[in-house]
Parts: structure tokens; sequence; C-alpha cells
């Protein structure tokens, strides 16, 4: 049976077209039960249902700071779409740590950055002002903290000098394009393991597979 996942997003819904789009495979271990929105005008609603995906708004602004009041009706939702697993896709409110431990090891995020460098805001400026020679991004379990969790899988790309936080922006987010599914059906498959703080994957091997940059 595959494993019935709501993707929760805020905007455009870029992660979730991908994540959408690599559910269609018959051998993917998940399916796309629900996208919810705490926007009524986020773009990514009318992405979804044009993929036929059922979508559902629960707009967040009346709650104002009352955080538990909103998770209360979207636990709702995710009950009334029998929901086993959650991914974030730029989803921009912050969780009570009761429904973060609640849905621990089902609930996945994506952060455009090789975490724990860089979490929060502006991480592609972060990034340059650091002077990394890589970059990427990172799918994570979540925690109450934010950017934080264990780490699931990460994806690198090279910085060059004379990137601008919208240059790298839009390389990365082909990264997290491809490696978001992918941690799905890690996650969907049963093939990880949460030990403590680390996450690891079941049958995964080491590669002789290099990035370096500046290339010699």
């Amino acid at each position: 049976m595959k494993r019935r996942t709501a993707i929760l997003i805020s905007g455009r819904g870029s992660n979730m077209a991908a994540l959408i789009e690599a559910a269609k495979a018959a051998d993917f271990p998940a399916e796309i039960a629900v996208v919810i929105s705490n926007r009524a005008d986020a773009p990514g609603l009318e992405k979804a249902a044009a993929s036929g995906i059922p979508t559902v708004v629960i707009a967040s602004k009346p709650f104002g700071k009352d955080r538990a009041g909103f998770e209360a009706v979207l636990q709702k939702a995710l009950d009334d779409n029998q929901v086993e697993l959650i991914c974030l896709g730029g989803f921009m409110r912050l969780f009570t740590a009761d429904f973060a431990r609640h849905w621990y090891g089902r609930m996945l995020n994506i952060h455009p950055s090789l975490l724990p460098c860089f979490p929060g805001l502006d991480p592609h400026g972060q990034a340059l002002r650091a002077g990394v020679k890589l970059s990427g991004a990172t799918v994570h379990f979540v925690i109450p903290e934010t950017d934080a969790g264990p780490i699931v899988m990460q994806g690198a790309v090279t910085v060059a000098d004379d990137d601008t936080p919208e240059t790298l922006a839009a390389r990365v987010i082909g990264i997290e394009h491809r490696i978001y599914p992918e941690a799905l059906r890690l996650l969907a498959s049963g093939r990880l393991k949460l030990e403590g703080d680390i996450c690891r994957t079941q049958g995964s091997a080491a590669t002789d597979s290099t990035l370096i940059a500046p290339a010699p």
C-alpha cells in the first residue's frame, strides 16, 4: 500500500510539483493524498488542482499567534484525509513542539543549504557572505527547532565567485527537486531508521563520487 502523504505549502509549490510528478510513477511508494495551504492565494493550489490533487485551505492569519488552535484544525484535515506522512514545501508557519513531536519521524522539510550551515532566512546570502565553495539543499525530519532535525538527504552545487543569491538559488532549486522525491521514497518505503539525532539509510553504501570546487 502506498503511504498517504500531505504536502503543506504557503506559496508557489515548486517542490510540491516535483513530489506530485514523482508520485505518478507506479513504483513510487507514496501517494499525494492532499495539498494543504495556510494561504488561499498560494499559487501552488492551482498547480495541485490541475494535477487532480485535492486541496484544502486553512487560513492561518485569523489564528494570529494561536498556533495550537491552527494546528487543531490542520490535524483534523490530516485525519480526514487519512494522512500518514507530511512533506513541507515552503510552508511559512512554525509548529508547536507538541505538533512536531506528534509527527516526529513522519514529517519532512527541505531547506536550501547544507545544514547545519545557514539555517533560517536568506540561506543563499549567508552562504555567499561566508565564501563557501559548495552549497546545496537538505531534506530533514522536522523537530521543534527550526531547520534542525535528523538529516535524510543532501545535494550540493558549486558556488561561483560571481554568484548572487538569485543565481545560486536557481541552481540549488534544481537539486531540491531531485532530492526531495528521493527522500520521500526512502521514508515511504521504510528504509530510514532514526538513531537518536542521526538518520540511517538501509542499503546505502559509500561511493567514489566527489564534488570539488573550485575545480582543480
